[in-house]
């Protein structure tokens, strides 16, 4: 008999990744996501996968680090490559790489049994809808504008760039994203960026906010972070990564309905109501900056303007 992870983990092969009779998919694990990694393997194997295979790796150090080059390898011969992994392989070049080739690839960075089994009941289809709407107004828009009552007050412009719609579908060949998702998100011009970013959700490899922590934003860099404990554990992550470490790589809007604030950013960013604002690695959202590390920082119950239009309210959406 099925367990809830184990229906989680149908709904992901079969309705997200849209797998077909006969087909190829791999599932690159390591030791502390491996239970979930084997369910993701047995789903592939119980709906029709020609071969659904599994290899688990020694966990990396940061988010962005690559796989070992045999699995970076491995990855491109697959029609279907799931990641369930405690750091994420999304902002890799093995993924980037494979992708490119037509591979269909899912990240699901750092997901927990409850998240599988809460996040991946929701309507995709509903969240698809309301990201792409998302997305296609983006494109319409040459400034962003996020002000919170935390004190959040940043614009990006975003001229020319293209924007993603994590759907939580990727049912087409080279199409990619996270499991579970439910995102719009973009990589705001290189250098443009300015204002304050006052995180007070969470924050990627820190966990949940007790202190809101201040990063002040000078020409798209992170130039000053201040507030508590929190803070502190985030300058020391961006330490080693040096000033690209810093770069405003990312702004998101979460739209998954069924996800809450657990402190693990993987669902944080996906909460309807929030925005995310990430540093560091941009290349896999079409922008010029690479490095082993990206972060998000959650901001709740934002107002957002694209250029004059008021898009949300409060964290409520007004489109």
């Amino acid at each position: 008999m099925k367990n809830e992870l184990d229906n989680a983990s149908e709904i992901a092969i079969r309705d997200c990744m849209g797998l077909q009779n006969g087909e190829t998919v791999l599932v690159v694990t390591d030791e502390p996501l491996r239970k979930i990694g084997y369910s993701l393997w047995l789903a592939a194997k119980n709906l029709g996968a020609s071969e659904s295979v599994i290899i688990e790796m020694q966990p990396r150090k940061t988010n962005g680090e690559e796989p070992p080059k045999q699995i970076a390898e491995l990855m491109k011969q697959f029609d279907v490559v799931l990641c369930p992994t405690s750091k994420s392989l999304t902002h890799t070049d093995s993924r980037r790489l494979a992708t490119t080739l037509g591979v269909r690839i899912a990240t699901l960075p750092g997901v927990t049994e409850e998240i599988m089994i809460r996040c991946m009941n929701a309507d995709y289809h509903k969240i698809a809808e309301r990201t792409f709407k998302l997305c296609e107004l983006m494109e319409k828009t040459k400034v962003i504008r996020v002000t919170s009552p935390s004190g959040t007050d940043i614009t990006m412009p975003i001229v020319g760039r293209s924007a993603h719609a994590s759907s939580g579908l990727f049912r087409e060949k080279g199409q990619w994203g996270n499991l579970p998702t439910g995102e719009a998100y973009l990589a705001p011009e290189e250098g443009k960026s300015n204002g304050v970013v006052v995180v007070d959700g969470s924050m990627a490899g820190v966990g949940m906010i007790k202190s809101p922590i201040k990063i002040v934003v000078k020409d798209g860099y992170a130039a000053e972070i201040t507030g508590g404990e929190e803070a502190e554990k985030l300058v020391k992550l961006l330490e080693p990564h040096g000033r690209d470490g810093r770069n405003v790589a990312e702004f998101g809007i979460g739209t998954n309905d069924k996800a809450i604030l657990t402190g693990l950013i993987l669902e944080d960013e996906k909460v309807m109501g929030t925005i995310h604002i990430a540093f560091g690695d941009n290349k896999s959202m079409g922008g010029s900056v690479r490095v082993a590390s990206h972060l998000d920082g959650l901001v709740k119950n934002p107002d957002v303007w694209f250029d004059e239009k008021l898009i949300m309210k409060d964290g409520k959406f007004r489109t």
